[in-house]
């Protein structure tokens, strides 16, 4: 490379380095919510295994889910707080990425605390029908999630699937709770209220998800 060859490199390098400080590049956030969504999807299909199993290996999967769930949440803070700008509102991006991680968070609790040195509890047919529903709804939330960067119109219907997932997990979760109270064994009782709480805490935390990916997609559409 001759003089005047790599002294135009030199100035093409320090003016893309200094356009690169100004305005630096913007992390996809597009596809580390998908990532991450697809994280939640993965960790609610583990739980319905587990409710039907209480195999301990499935359990290992789960606790493994949450290290690489916390993993994710961390790196996606962590580049949203030294984002220049983002595609997305702050707020939303997020309340996404918290709430994403909540919903990985109590299905590692439901597997703690169903294990036979706390609660020492097996699944009965209510924790099944409402472990399907949160998978029902987190899949359909990771579909909405990860078509955000192509296709966010068609997120709508992803929403509105997960949302009728909440309705049918609600409706579930009371019957459990009228046919639980109809026992006369009160130990019972307050493992099985205790483990059908931490359900419900996964709902609704699935419910804000949904709720903010269709704040997003009515953003972005």
């Amino acid at each position: 490379m001759n003089a005047e060859a790599s002294k135009g490199s030199s100035k093409k390098s320090l003016g893309k380095r200094v356009v690169e400080r100004v305005f630096p590049k913007v992390p996809n956030f597009f596809v580390l919510l998908a990532e991450q969504s697809a994280v939640v999807g993965d960790t609610a299909g583990l739980l319905v295994e587990y409710m039907g199993s209480s195999s301990p290996e499935v359990a290992k999967k789960i606790t493994e889910a949450e290290y690489e769930g916390d993993r994710i949440k961390v790196q996606n803070l962590t580049l949203l707080n030294e984002a220049f700008s983002t595609p997305i509102d702050r707020e939303d991006l997020h309340r996404a990425i918290i709430n994403l991680d909540e919903i990985i968070n109590s299905c590692k609790t439901i597997v703690v605390e169903m294990d036979a040195d706390l609660l020492g509890l097996k699944a009965d047919k209510h924790c099944i029908e409402m472990a399907a529903y949160l998978k029902e709804g987190a899949e359909s939330i990771a579909q909405g999630y990860g078509r955000l960067g192509t296709d966010p119109k068609a997120g709508r219907a992803d929403a509105d699937k997960a949302e009728k997932a909440v309705k049918k997990f609600t409706r579930s979760y009371r019957r459990a709770l009228a046919e639980l109270f109809q026992d006369n064994d009160f130990h019972n009782i307050f493992r099985r209220k205790e483990i059908y709480t931490q359900l419900s805490h996964a709902a609704l935390r699935m419910n804000v998800c949904n709720s903010t990916l269709l704040d997003i997609v009515v953003k972005l559409t």
